[in-house]
């Protein structure tokens, strides 16, 4: 009986490590990672400005 119980044990606390580090990648990949590629592409749009900004009024 005891081996039974530590063996359930021992699955269970895996299965249940495993649920929640692939909760954890998902929230990554469907939060995380989006937002830092929206804030990467106004950043790069804001240099763009930037650039053609000062490159219009050179004399």
């Amino acid at each position: 009986m005891k081996n039974k119980f530590s063996t359930g044990f021992l699955i269970g606390s895996l299965a249940t490590l495993g649920a929640v580090a692939a909760t954890i990648v998902t929230f990554k990949k469907a939060y995380i990672d989006p937002v830092e590629t929206k804030v990467d592409e106004i950043n790069e749009n804001r240099r763009k400005a930037i650039r053609k900004s000062r490159a219009a009024h050179q004399f």
